[in-house]
């Protein structure tokens, strides 16, 4: 697997370096947005670790990009631990967030996490299934969602959300359970990581995100796909 890791701070770009070659990922380097996208363009990288504060061009502004066309997992790195951060990264399409000083193996733990559901999702032995309710169709075999007939694009992370629910149209999940059954881990207040992206979901595929048809709020409970 090829992993792209981006950050201005050479000491820190080395350290990642060691640990995940250490795991066995070759590694490519960039020390900012722009150096990161030419990467991109020039090689096949299955995920990106990407810095926030770097010169020429930010982590966020170089994941909005990425996210034009590309469905490459992204984990924000950043030195800042608020929560305003945090969700900024996931609103610009990142799938997951880890704060500097970090433990490396739960940086490890994290690319393999996304390693894996990425690698699930692109797996050519995944079952024919579709999955549909009203205008909403999932085809789980090539991984293409359409509303109305007309493509929507996903990040993994948002595919996976949308998929779990509308396969299961109709039940209502929990943050908890939607976190845990998404991110295969333990739930710990994982409530503003969910909402980032069932918003982040409603606006691709709702006509109006503030009184969606599809991907609804059981206030109190958690969401559900309309079963229509």
């Amino acid at each position: 697997m090829n992993i792209l890791v981006c950050d201005d701070d050479r000491e820190i770009l080395e350290a990642i370096t060691i640990y995940l070659n250490n795991e066995g990922y070759k590694v490519f380097k960039a020390s900012n947005g722009i150096e990161a996208l030419e990467v991109i363009e020039e090689r096949e990288i299955h995920l990106i670790i990407m810095d926030i504060m770097m010169p020429k061009m930010d982590g966020l502004r170089a994941t909005m990009k990425i996210r034009e066309d590309k469905n490459i997992p992204v984990i924000m790195l950043s030195a800042k631990s608020e929560d305003t951060d945090k969700i900024m990264g996931l609103n610009m399409g990142a799938d997951d967030y880890i704060t500097k000083p970090f433990n490396p193996l739960e940086l490890i733990a994290r690319v393999k996490s996304q390693l894996r559901r990425y690698t699930t999702l692109g797996s050519l032995e995944t079952k024919t299934n579709v999955f549909k309710t009203g205008g909403l169709v999932i085809d789980d075999e090539s991984k293409l969602v359409t509303v109305d007939g007309e493509e929507v694009k996903l990040t993994p992370v948002q595919y996976k959300i949308l998929r779990l629910l509308t396969s299961n149209a109709g039940k209502v999940y929990s943050i908890d359970e939607i976190y845990e059954k998404v991110w295969e881990e333990i739930a710990f207040n994982p409530e503003n990581t969910v909402t980032v992206h069932i918003r982040r979901i409603r606006e691709k595929i709702e006509i109006n995100p503030k009184e969606p048809k599809y991907l609804k709020v059981v206030w109190g409970i958690g969401y559900k796909v309309e079963k229509l």
